[in-house]
């Protein structure tokens, strides 16, 4: 038996655009202010509020450049926020009708045929069916829209029931 966990952008990267860092297209990021919904924060995976200060920026969320490192804009908000961490449940940023979820091998790159526009309520559902495949390493969750980086999924094992068992 398997889970699925739900991961935000890792703190390390938002630290550094935080810190004045620039984005994937080694530019400063820009400021907005919060119109309300539609500024979800890739690393707390909350909407930015109306009237908060935001961060816009090319974000690419692959360890090197290579021709499947998708990047593209997203939303952070401009102070520091905690990372997201009930990685067990869909994140409160994806309450859109649907999404693309698509796999990823562990070379990074797409695994063809394993996206689709997925209903909200079967995103968890179509991860896991993805995980089980050898081919796939991970799964983004694209806005199913615009393509926008949402949220990585990876495969969690359940702790074997033999494991500390007697005999």
């Amino acid at each position: 038996m398997s889970a699925v966990q739900f991961s935000a952008m890792p703190t390390e990267d938002a630290v550094h655009l935080w810190n004045g860092g620039h984005d994937a297209y080694d530019r400063v990021p820009e400021t907005m202010i919060s119109g309300g919904n539609g500024y979800p924060c890739r690393h707390c995976l909350q909407n930015i509020d109306t009237g908060e200060p935001l961060l816009v920026l090319a974000y690419r969320p692959f360890p090197e450049l290579q021709p499947y490192a998708e990047t593209g804009p997203i939303f952070l908000h401009k102070q520091p926020c905690p990372r997201y961490q009930a990685d067990e449940i869909l994140p409160p940023i994806l309450s859109s009708l649907d999404y693309i979820v698509r796999g990823y091998g562990s070379d990074d790159r797409i695994v063809y045929g394993s996206g689709a526009v997925t209903p909200r309520e079967r995103i968890s559902a179509r991860a896991e069916e993805l995980l089980g495949s050898e081919a796939i390493a991970y799964v983004h969750v694209r806005s199913a829209r615009n393509n926008c980086y949402q949220c990585r999924i990876d495969k969690v094992e359940a702790p074997d029931a033999a494991i500390g068992a007697t005999a």
